[in-house]
């Protein structure tokens, strides 16, 4: 039989022991420290001036008076240093690191969350809310596939709910995707958290929408005019306009210039429709003075020929553009005859 028990060592009082109370003493000293285990500290060295009671884990390569005792726990008790060796499926309270681990049979690990865990609030390094149930504050976030592949799922109750992504600056939205109120996929941004726009637009069908894209058709106002010599016009119905287009100051041979909202390539295209007996040219102005688009036709009388011509040109917010012509000629303005269109590529 051996002289005590199999698990934490308590000792036992033999048969005819004298001073059994020493011994029993000695094992609720024991338990008093392994009962509830604080583990203080973990090293190599005991500290200089312990409490009595107090227990610590002796680590790899120790010195002084726990050599020879890696892996154990230390228990100051009485003035001199006792040692026990820890049992698979001990737990102990780590002070240090205000953590409770568990030994594994050669390590004190985490303890293992429960298979079927479920909780209402969840704060992983952050303070989870009622309205952020799930709060993670890390450098990166892992969702990983296992099997063939890995799905995120944001699922909504009818279609006039919410399901999307929102990105913040300084808890302040500046980009959301998602089905933001209808069916439709968009994307939207914000400068301010408070103005949004709406840069794309996908219908359940697939088709594809860019409703905040600046597009424009301008006509100059309609009319059958003779036009002799230099002369500048403006347009006087935006047929299309979105984006931010629009038409701003009057130009002196009539209409308005036309404003761009965005600064970026543009594909601009001049549709023109003119009778002449000599030659003309009609061009598009950007800023009253450089040529976009030229067209040049001669003509010897008879029916009016539209013809037309495409360019990219660069337009930075708050140019505009205009009409000029040159030669003589009489144009049919307006909506199909003379006009042009542009939009942001």
């Amino acid at each position: 039989m051996s002289d005590q028990t199999a698990r934490i060592g308590l000792p036992f009082i033999l048969p005819a022991q004298a001073q059994k109370h020493v011994t029993h003493n000695e094992a609720l000293q024991r338990l008093d420290a392994i009962v509830h285990l604080t583990v203080l500290s973990a090293g190599t060295a005991p500290p200089a001036s312990p409490d009595d009671g107090t227990c610590h884990l002796v680590t790899e390569a120790p010195t002084g008076e726990w050599a020879g005792h890696a892996g154990a726990i230390a228990i100051f008790q009485d003035g001199y240093w006792q040692f026990i060796t820890p049992v698979t499926g001990w737990s102990a309270w780590f002070a240090a690191d205000s953590a409770l681990r568990i030994f594994d049979g050669s390590d004190w690990v985490s303890p293992p969350l429960p298979a079927d865990l479920s909780a209402s609030m969840l704060g992983i390094n952050a303070a989870a809310d009622a309205t952020n149930r799930l709060s993670v504050s890390s450098p990166a976030t892992l969702f990983n596939n296992a099997g063939s592949g890995h799905q995120l799922k944001i699922n909504k109750a009818t279609a006039g709910d919410t399901a999307s992504l929102l990105y913040q600056t300084g808890w302040s939205g500046r980009a959301e995707m998602g089905l933001a109120g209808s069916d439709n996929f968009a994307i939207k941004t914000s400068p301010d958290g408070a103005s949004w726009y709406e840069a794309l637009r996908i219908t359940p069908e697939g088709a594809v929408v860019m409703p905040s894209r600046p597009l424009a058709r301008a006509a100059a106002p309609s009319g059958s005019t003779l036009i002799t010599g230099p002369a500048n016009r403006g347009f006087g119905t935006l047929h299309v306009g979105e984006g931010g287009f629009a038409l701003g100051g009057s130009v002196t041979g009539g209409g308005n210039r036309l404003m761009f909202p965005t600064s970026g390539y543009y594909a601009v295209n001049l549709t023109v429709t003119a009778a002449a007996t000599g030659s003309y040219s009609v061009s598009l102005e950007k800023n009253g003075s450089e040529n976009c688009v030229i067209l040049r036709g001669i003509a010897t009388g008879g029916s009016p020929l539209t013809h037309s011509a495409s360019a990219i040109s660069y337009f930075s917010a708050g140019d505009y553009a205009r009409l000029a012509f040159s030669g003589t000629a009489t144009y049919e303005l307006g909506y199909g005859a003379t006009e042009m269109t542009a939009m942001l590529l």
